[in-house]
């Protein structure tokens, strides 16, 4: 399977399966559109406005080596992986702990209900959540390397505990021979010097919520009396970042149906000093005002080639940044199971309410459906986790014929939930934009490409 595109001036091929991506000329990207569906010599009467037929001929013979050493129209290597892949031993590795559900700013967006999740406003007590710790532990095999991020609502309403956690934590790594990697995701309303001090020593990621723009920013995420929380939390995450040299965090935002142009609240970020960012795209019914459509897919695809093009640019200037979401790894790559199933929610990622609780990611949270047990038992409805291990790209038939499937493991289950009833689904729209995305990505890398080419000669 191969994917064709052009975007800001570059001829892109992807060789799906094996991965490979060509930069070429424009014979060679007409000759690779006709390749598998007509013989040498129709092919080349068919373009012989492009050129003499010697040129066309070795052009010809160039992309047909390519295929015969495993570039182009590569067969897939992952299907017949499939049943070892539904069968394959997991253990838990990470979890999500909602530390609190309760928040202090009230997101027009939210879809934890300001923190409630569908249920009731609480903190986790450090009981509670070293009991989580002990679970993780006991169900991560030999795997040394564990994650756990604190999750809300707002973790820092809860911070006293995660501190507690943390050293608990600390303290069982060395019984255990284990490896804690804490995360932090916060509003930044409570952050002060203390808790930036305490995350730089003990947080290996810090997630900081800003949508952009003042003006966007303080839309849609207010506090509960409508004040705007920008001028609060920026100077603060400013500070933040410096602290952390501008590495192991991002400034996190979502766009909505307001602000379509979400480009430029990617570089108003990133013109306020932080190099590591990621704005993306609600997730909403139709209902909602701020929804995004399909309608506005043009628009979106547009801002998201507008932003690719400008970080091009800057590079070159010496003023670049990270956009989260045009980062991938078009050399090694994740392993073959991330690549099929993704996150691992529901099987190697589980959420953990206030309560001990189990769930199969933060999205879910708060529908009975999707409560797998607690902290104490573990997970007793492992059919749920058997549901979760057999979601796979080759589970959805959407993702089948798409280009995109080995970068995206075949989307959010959650989304495909919310839209479809089941998980074995693709929410579209998302499918769209990450699509765009991936081809915005491989034309920054080929664009660094050249440029490191030019700079060698």
């Amino acid at each position: 399977m191969v994917h064709q595109y052009k975007n800001n001036g570059y001829n892109i091929v992807l060789d799906v399966n094996s991965g490979s991506i060509h930069v070429v000329d424009d014979i060679s990207y007409e000759i690779i559109a006709m390749y598998e569906d007509h013989s040498r010599e129709e092919i080349l009467r068919s373009l012989s406005a492009f050129g003499p037929e010697e040129e066309l001929a070795e052009a010809y013979d160039e992309i047909r080596e390519l295929a015969e050493d495993g570039q182009l129209f590569t067969e897939d290597e992952y299907e017949p992986y499939l049943s070892d892949f539904k069968n394959r031993p997991t253990v838990v590795k990470a979890l999500c702990l909602h530390i609190a559900h309760d928040c202090n700013l009230s997101c027009r967006y939210c879809f934890a209900q300001e923190g409630e999740y569908h249920g009731r406003r609480d903190l986790m007590s450090f009981e509670v959540g070293r009991r989580a710790l002990d679970f993780l532990i006991a169900n991560s095999g030999n795997r040394r390397n564990l994650e756990v991020d604190f999750f809300g609502g707002e973790p820092l309403m809860n911070w006293d505990v995660v501190r507690e956690l943390v050293a608990y934590g600390r303290e069982q790594e060395k019984i255990h021979d284990k490896n804690f990697r804490f995360t932090l995701t916060t509003n930044g309303v409570l952050l002060d010097d203390e808790i930036m001090e305490f995350a730089n020593r003990e947080m290996a990621n810090v997630v900081l919520s800003i949508d952009g723009r003042k003006e966007v920013n303080d839309h849609m995420r207010p506090f509960r009396g409508g004040q705007g929380s920008y001028d609060r939390i920026v100077p603060k995450f400013q500070r933040f970042a410096e602290s952390r040299h501008q590495d192991r965090y991002y400034v996190r935002g979502t766009y909505t149906h307001y602000n379509l142009d979400f480009s430029e609240d990617v570089l108003h970020l990133a013109d306020l000093g932080f190099r590591q960012i990621s704005v993306e795209p609600v997730v909403a019914e139709d209902s909602q005002a701020y929804a995004l459509r399909e309608e506005d897919l043009p628009t979106l695809f547009a801002e998201y080639d507008k932003l690719a093009a400008e970080m091009v640019r800057r590079k070159n200037e010496g003023g670049d940044f990270n956009f989260f979401h045009f980062m991938i790894d078009l050399e090694g790559g994740p392993c073959v199971a991330k690549r099929l199933s993704g996150c691992g929610s529901g099987t190697e990622y589980l959420a953990v309410t206030p309560w001990g609780d189990l769930y199969p990611c933060h999205q879910f949270v708060g529908n009975e459906r999707f409560r797998m047990g607690n902290v104490w038992d573990g997970v007793v409805r492992t059919d749920i986790r058997d549901a979760f291990q057999s979601c796979n790209v080759y589970a959805k038939e959407k993702c089948r014929s798409c280009f995109a499937r080995f970068y995206c493991s075949g989307g959010c289950a959650a989304n495909s939930y919310h839209f479809h009833g089941h998980i074995n689904d693709a929410y579209d729209i998302g499918c769209e934009l990450q699509k765009k995305r991936i081809e915005c990505a491989i034309m920054i890398r080929a664009a660094e490409a050249q440029s490191e080419s030019f700079y060698e000669k």
